[in-house]
């Protein structure tokens, strides 16, 4: 497998304007090369969000919404098993509380019900006490074409709202929000299920205002739940557009004026995070970890709960709870990367295009960790399964880049009608289920599709970066004012690319590459985790310049991301 870097193209008119703007040269060339043209699209104040009426959708369902309340109807909400739709879960239920209308929620087990509103999820929903007379689904339900009709059979409406992409038939719902649906003209496709969910919210307050419950100064204020809706938005990794960079930044804001809810304050403390210095990093890579690891190993219920606590006491429980799963979730996950690693060795992948595995022990809610992990290894799409209850295998794949996972199984499935029982998801993930007993075939058939219709080049890793620097802006003040900006999805981080001598290099923990390189005369530290081997004498490195501190000291220290060879 060959790495090779590649410039961003960006715009230099852009980027003259942005640095006479006052922003430094690197990050002005790196906002121009993701389609920053102006100061102005750097506006991150609540004025820039998108207006809620432009969601198609909205209006509809806040009078719906408003009319059930009127009327005293119940309400059920069918969350999602993970970050983004535990998120969606508690901002639904707290916002409609805000505005005087009850609603309960009920919490799928993705091991049990599948994903989305399955008929047997609508039958649960009808055995509550009491029956609920609406369903609003958050984060699912595009796709769930007969649970809408056994909810409608059961005389039971339904909202979806959804960001997913929806099938070939939408279902008969009473409304539908999601501005991924064909007809949507929705500016902001990237929008997570919180966030669609939030702007149902909007719309309600705006159709109770016009109904008179409420005036500008009665009405509840929605920006409260900012941070859950930053946190959902960073979690589900959707692209940070200006419409979510707006929503990420204001959460985020809240957040470290130490305004968030009790949940948010308890994980950021058990995760050990400042939060008067939070980051969409923390909410990617310490929170919504976390809350996921419930969705993994048992069911969402507990994250929804930390979110919907307003008793610090209890929101810490909960807290301490999701830490420990995650504990449980991050021995597991280690335990199965050794397993996958070890079969790796044994492999000939350098000659396949694809990598495929399974072992007895592995589960079910840990394996997509695992097939990311061995794709970001290889460059290879790679699907892990695990055995479920019913001894079927449970697939989970990650893919690369010119690889569209969801068509690689739909070729397969069209080869083979009786080889895969279910499969969905999207060009970079998707999941399946087949019989234990056709593993071998779908091994074969899945390598085949992937030969015959990808471009041998998609195989050679390429690292896009946003140019080099020169030893002088490798400073205090560049990495601050990275910092002060939202990166994340389809806004990465600015990455730089130089040519080094390398002046000594070991191993730490037999897993990270320690190094002091040296550029133009000038000396850095840097670090290259999870690499193990040297690297040349001469090397061009991609790295990211931050701050280290270590026992009092600080100091730019370089992360390596990618080394050219």
């Amino acid at each position: 497998m060959k790495t090779r870097f590649a410039l961003r193209p960006y715009d230099k008119m852009a980027c003259e304007r942005l640095e006479h703007a006052g922003i430094l040269r690197p990050i002005a060339q790196a906002l121009a090369a993701r389609g920053i043209n102006d100061p102005q699209d750097l506006l991150e104040d609540w004025r820039s969000m998108l207006a809620p009426s432009l969601l198609e959708g909205t209006e509809r369902a806040a009078q719906i919404l408003a009319d059930a309340a009127a009327l005293g109807r119940r309400i059920a909400i069918v969350a999602d098993y993970d970050c983004d739709g535990a998120t969606a879960c508690a901002i639904a239920v707290r916002g409609l509380a805000m505005m005087g209308i009850k609603a309960n929620y009920i919490v799928p087990d993705r091991f049990k019900f599948g994903y989305g509103l399955t008929p047997a999820i609508v039958d649960l929903a009808a055995s509550l006490s009491p029956r609920p007379d609406l369903i609003i689904t958050v984060d699912n339900g595009i796709a769930s074409v007969e649970g809408v009709r056994r909810a409608r059979e059961l005389g039971m409406e339904v909202i979806i709202t959804d960001h997913h992409l929806p099938g070939d038939a939408l279902p008969q719902a009473a409304c539908i929000v999601n501005p991924n649906v064909k007809e949507s003209l929705f500016p902001s496709k990237a929008l997570a299920g919180c966030g669609v969910m939030f702007y149902v919210l909007l719309a309600l307050r705006a159709e109770l205002r016009r109904r008179g419950v409420f005036d500008k100064a009665s009405q509840p204020r929605l920006d409260r739940l900012s941070d859950l809706l930053a946190l959902g938005t960073v979690a589900d990794v959707v692209k940070l557009d200006h419409n979510n960079r707006v929503l990420v930044s204001q959460g985020l804001s809240r957040v470290r004026r130490g305004l968030a809810l009790p949940g948010i304050n308890a994980l950021f403390e058990v995760a050990g995070r400042d939060i008067a210095q939070a980051t969409a990093r923390d909410f990617s890579f310490a929170i919504a970890p976390r809350i996921n690891a419930a969705g993994r190993l048992t069911e969402m219920g507990i994250g929804i709960e930390c979110l919907l606590a307003d008793d610090p006491e209890k929101a810490m429980r909960c807290a301490q709870e999701l830490d420990q799963l995650n504990r449980e979730r991050r021995g597991l996950e280690d335990s199965m990367q050794l397993d996958a690693v070890e079969r790796l060795s044994n492999m000939d992948w350098r000659h396949h295009a694809t990598i495929t595995l399974f072992e007895e022990d592995w589960h079910q809610g840990v394996v997509g960790l695992v097939a990311s992990r061995l794709k970001e290894r290889t460059h290879r799409p790679v699907i892990a399964f695990a055995r479920d209850d019913n001894n079927m295998l449970k697939g989970s794949g990650r893919s690369i880049e010119g690889i569209h996972l969801r068509d690689m199984l739909d070729w397969v499935s069209k080869q083979d009608p009786n080889l895969i029982e279910r499969f969905g998801g999207h060009a970079m993930a998707a999941g399946l289920t087949i019989r234990a007993e056709k593993l071998d075939r779908f091994t074969a058939l899945f390598e085949r599709a992937v030969t015959e219709t990808a471009d041998p080049e998609v195989f050679d890793k390429v690292v896009y970066i946003d140019g080099a620097l020169s030893p002088e802006e490798i400073s205090f003040g560049l990495v601050e004012a990275m910092s002060e900006r939202i990166w994340g999805q389809g806004f990465e981080r600015p990455l730089f690319a130089n040519d080094f001598s390398i002046l000594s290099q070991r191993v730490l923990k037999d897993a990270h590459l320690k190094l002091v390189v040296d550029l133009a005369g000038n000396r850095f530290e840097a670090i290259h985790f999870r690499r193990n081997t040297p690297v040349a004498s001469h090397a061009r490195l991609a790295y990211r310049p931050e701050i280290n501190e270590y026992m009092g000291r600080r100091s730019v220290q370089l992360v390596v991301e990618a080394v050219e060879e």
